[in-house]
């Protein structure tokens, strides 16, 4: 497998040679979703498929309620996310492979032998630093990182377990759309300085800012790209009229933050990956006065990223952006496996079930130019 360009083929049956620059198809190594929120109970029963279908592993985040806190609250999650892609693939007839890697939710009170017994669980690969308010369930999170965390932080940078941050400051005195570049210069300056070795993903970036820093950064640091603020300014959320199925945290940004995440994730820098951040709330938890913040994403995230990356001409860059830089920065291989995306008109469902409710995904009700073949099993070819 290519460690810089993606597989085009071609369907002559279509018109479309391998020349062309419209290929009528990709085949990548089957990717992996660096950030993902896959819930619990019977919405998670309803949404696991989504990503199973697409991707080998993924991160999941652990902002339930209540949190994930432990190494055992890890495992018993873990397998309650399994039991459900077993009942969900039954009932299709199919249960794709997938791994969930499991994160810790870090708190000021995170003892460091919980970072120690995380690392050695073999399936615990990350914690999750919220600060405290940022975004959904994140009331128990971090106060003061460097004040209340650092004999944990330690503990993490000694073991090798990577520091996954949501990137913004919660002073209500920050503009909302500068709270990520202020979160560079409060906390992820002094965070650096103070463990230069410390493994850092910056999650779901959002800002001109953020990526000159995780590109320009020393030590070992990367990070997520969502297909939301690839593909999306902020315009989108007023569009005809207050649109809150694109209102997510961090937020949506002007257009050159837009045009600067885009170019970083086709750069072919291995720092910047794939994180989807979909995060499915039911539509009357987004339809109302205090609407929740998330995109659902996972049922065609794929299709959402290659669509972005073919509005540059960069379709070649996706598979390492999608497959290999990932695993890479986590110390794992590249999933065995392929998946094919083929051209073919995807109208985007107007609303998917979600427990006893609704989810509204991303762009419901429009069409993309591509969508994942259908396949068993573990998409291998």
């Amino acid at each position: 497998m290519s460690q810089t360009s993606s597989h085009a083929f071609s369907d002559r049956a279509a018109g479309v040679t391998e020349a062309s620059a419209a290929p009528a198809g990709i085949r990548l190594c089957r990717p992996d979703d660096w950030h993902l929120h896959l819930r619990d109970g019977a919405v998670l029963r309803d949404v696991v498929m989504d990503s199973a279908r697409q991707f080998g592993r993924a991160i999941v985040m652990p902002n339930l309620k209540p949190p994930v806190l432990t190494t055992e609250d890890a495992r018993a999650y873990r397998g309650r996310i399994l039991d459900a892609l077993r009942l969900a693939g039954e009932r299709e007839g199919d249960v794709p492979a997938f791994d969930p890697l499991m994160t810790l939710y870090l708190t000021d009170r995170t003892p460091p032998d919980e970072i120690r017994r995380a690392r050695e669980s073999g399936f615990v690969y990350g914690v999750k630093l919220y600060p405290a308010g940022a975004t959904t369930h994140s009331d128990a999170g971090v106060t003061d990182l460097l004040g209340q965390c650092k004999a944990t932080l330690a503990a993490m940078q000694e073991c090798g377990m990577p520091l996954l941050v949501h990137g913004e400051v919660t002073d209500p005195d920050v503009d909302l759309f500068d709270r990520e570049a202020v979160f560079i210069e409060r906390v992820m300056q002094p965070l650096r300085r103070t463990f230069p070795e410390l493994k850092v993903v910056f999650e779901h970036l959002t800002t001109a800012d953020g990526a000159a820093y995780v590109a320009q950064a020393e030590g070992p640091i990367g990070a997520t790209l969502t297909p939301q603020h690839l593909l999306y300014n902020r315009n989108a959320l007023f569009k005809g009229g207050l649109r809150p199925h694109w209102y997510c945290l961090p937020v949506l940004k002007r257009e050159t933050h837009r045009q600067a995440l885009l170019k970083a994730a086709t750069s072919g820098n291995p720092r910047f990956f794939l994180g989807t951040d979909s995060a499915p709330h039911p539509r009357g938890a987004k339809e109302q006065d205090c609407g929740c913040a998330g995109c659902y994403t996972a049922r065609h995230a794929l299709a959402l990223y290659a669509t972005a990356f073919e509005s540059v001409g960069r379709l070649d860059r996706l598979e390492a952006f999608a497959s290999l830089h990932g695993p890479a920065f986590y110390g794992l291989a590249p999933n065995a496996g392929t998946l094919t995306l083929e051209r073919v008109a995807d109208p985007i469902p107007r609303n998917l079930p979600l427990g006893d409710d609704v989810v509204v995904p991303l762009a419901a009700g429009e069409s993309l130019p591509w969508r994942v073949r259908p396949e068993r099993g573990s998409a291998a070819d």
